[in-house]
């Protein structure tokens, strides 16, 4: 067998195994590493700012490249340290990423030495595995199970941490005789989803609530058709959001407290069942479990056997990968509905034409002409001006759940979104990954001013690897989300973000001048003030994106006290503003407005 250093056999199996986009930062412990890439070239590595940035970067990636794995690296001590929050968001949210790490020598482990950090055990409660290898020849091993782990059950991250003697050992490894580890995955059985199924056609209302499992799973296809077949309403969830299209017929809207419709809302408090796949009842879909699960019946499908029952028991649970359950379901129903016999399927067109009513109905009104600017105009634009093949990306706050509220996605992996963790400063970067990923799609970023500014640095990271995208900024220099819950103390305590800066007049007073700090990071940038100027300043966007080549930020300044309709049940929704009484209220509507 050939002998080589352990890290040209982890560069030959990162290669065989197909992850071959890396995000990170080389330094003195993990040079090794990075002389292993740089003598195969099979890897493409863009070079982060920040290696939480390279995190979020990879975690972007895997989310938008369908079955491909990004890659993180970094140096010993703070950059596994910094990598913490990459890890739990994808972690959260069931994404696969490779975080590779440089160490001390063995010997000094124990001793304090300069950047030895056990990073193994601060790890390990966000990882399918988190192992700092110890022996040169367990290096091959430990990569195998590391592909193995993220592609087995429930994805999610893993980080393997190099000592510097490991990585510089020569091992014997055979890259022609590698074989990747299998893949395992539960899949119900025909007698599970014929329960289930039987269970469904006995409801009068039901309902698919449909999980980000679906999209990993690359199954929204079959979710659709299996829609279609029974003639049943879909209830995305946030990170499910995509896997019927925004204009279909049976996507009834988005259920919760934030990232949800009224029209969802009302619906699902209609519905008598409700079979999720994929799905992890989070609680900002649920709100109050005791209103979510009030007379209505609940089989729930997911990957991953300890999600069932986590934050209520259904009906009937099915441990299942979505793909597999959806493939027997979908052929059970066939066989239902052609059976002469059997009676067919019920005929459900009544239930789905009193939820296209409510959708009908029950708009947010979005038309807005006053300035300063109302974010619902903002969103109402966006839908005007990008088409329904574009990706949105965002994280957290006022900005994403007035964008869940009022934008329209078309397809899976064209919402990209850290829903669970949420991490302020994930945007920026995971969008990078994402044009990585999909070099190819429009891309448009969605974040407030505060997401913006925590890794703002990663533009540059744009700006130097040609990686274009619009990056649409609602600035109403605040907190925004965090002074909403602030009322319940009664206070307005340090969430402004204002402040005047005679150096830079064109701000008003709001703050940091987001358009002289893109353009100094080597992007372009767009000012918009007045609304019906917000159309030229995406066209704007959009053309510079095409001509430069660089991410294209498109501040908007809205009114600087922002609210944005939420509850704290599903039957409790606060409304700001007045709900759509005509189409002229919310042109972009995927469907007709009922007075």
């Amino acid at each position: 067998m050939a002998k080589m250093r352990t890290v040209d056999a982890a560069v030959k199996i990162l290669e065989i195994e197909g992850a071959t986009e890396a995000f990170g930062l080389p330094g003195a412990a993990i040079n090794p590493f990075y002389s292993a890439m740089r003598a195969h070239g099979g890897i493409r590595h863009t070079l982060a700012r920040h290696v939480e940035g390279a995190s979020h970067m990879a975690d972007g990636y895997s989310r938008a490249a369908a079955g491909n794995i990004g890659i993180c690296i970094g140096t010993s001590g703070p950059a596994g340290t910094d990598m913490i929050t990459g890890l739990y968001a994808a972690a959260a949210d069931s994404v696969p990423i490779l975080c590779i790490t440089g160490q001390a020598p063995v010997a000094k482990l124990h001793k304090e030495d300069f950047q030895a950090v056990d990073i193994e055990s601060i790890a390990k409660p966000l990882c399918k595995m988190a192992m700092t290898v110890l022996e040169p020849a367990q290096v091959p091993g430990a990569f195998a199970k590391a592909f193995q782990l993220m592609r087995s059950g429930r994805p999610g991250p893993v980080l393997l941490d190099l000592p510097m003697d490991v990585q510089l050992a020569e091992i014997e490894f055979d890259p022609d005789t590698y074989e990747p580890l299998p893949v395992e995955k539960p899949r119900a059985s025909r007698r599970q989803a014929a329960k289930a199924l039987d269970m469904l056609l006995a409801a009068e209302r039901p309902l698919i609530v449909a999980g980000g499992g679906i999209i990993n799973a690359d199954a929204s296809d079959r979710l659709v058709e299996l829609a279609e077949l029974l003639d049943v309403p879909v209830i995305p969830t946030l990170m499910g959001w995509g896997v019927i299209p925004d204009d279909h017929p049976l996507m009834a809207g988005m259920v919760g407290l934030q990232t949800s419709h009224r029209y969802g809302n009302a619906t699902m408090l209609a519905a008598d069942f409700v079979l999720g796949i994929g799905n992890r009842w989070a609680n900002r879909h649920t709100g109050s479990i005791s209103t979510y699960t009030a007379g209505r019946t609940f089989v729930h499908v997911d990957i991953e056997p300890t999600q069932i029952g986590r934050v209520f028991s259904p009906d009937l649970g099915i441990t299942s990968d979505a793909g597999a359950f959806l493939d027997v379901v979908l052929e059970v129903a066939r066989e239902r509905r052609d059976d002469p016999d059997g009676g067919g399927l019920p005929d459900y067109t009544g239930w789905v034409a009193d939820c296209a009513e409510r959708k009908g109905r029950m708009q947010r009104k979005t038309h807005f002409e006053v300035q300063p600017i109302k974010p619902q105009r903002v969103y109402e634009e966006m839908n005007k001006a990008f088409g329904q093949d574009t990706t949105y990306v965002s994280t957290i706050g006022l900005s994403q759940i007035a964008g869940a509220q009022l934008l329209h996605v078309f397809g899976p992996r064209r919402w990209i979104n850290a829903g669970q963790a949420g991490p302020l400063g994930w945007t920026v970067p995971a969008a990078l990954g994402v044009v990585r990923g999909t070099p190819d799609a429009t891309v448009v970023a969605l974040s407030g001013d505060y997401d913006f500014q925590f890794m703002i640095e990663e533009l540059a990271v744009g700006a130097q690897f040609n990686l274009p995208y619009v990056h649409v900024v609602v600035n109403n220099s605040y907190l925004g989300l965090i002074r909403q819950s602030q009322r319940g103390f009664e206070m307005d305590y340090h969430v402004s973000l204002a402040f005047d800066n005679v150096n830079s007049p064109e701000t008003n007073g709001y703050g940091v001048d987001h358009v002289k700090v893109a353009e100094g990071l080597g992007c372009k940038a767009v000012r918009v003030e007045d609304p019906e100027q917000i159309a030229a300043g995406l066209a704007e966007a959009k053309q510079l994106a095409v001509t430069h080549r660089v991410p294209v930020i498109v501040e908007v300044i809205l009114e600087r006290v922002t609210n944005i309709s939420m509850g704290t049940e599903l039957d409790n929704v606060v409304e700001f503003e007045d709900l759509a009484e005509r189409g002229a209220d919310a042109p972009t509507a995927t469907i007709a407005l009922l007075d």
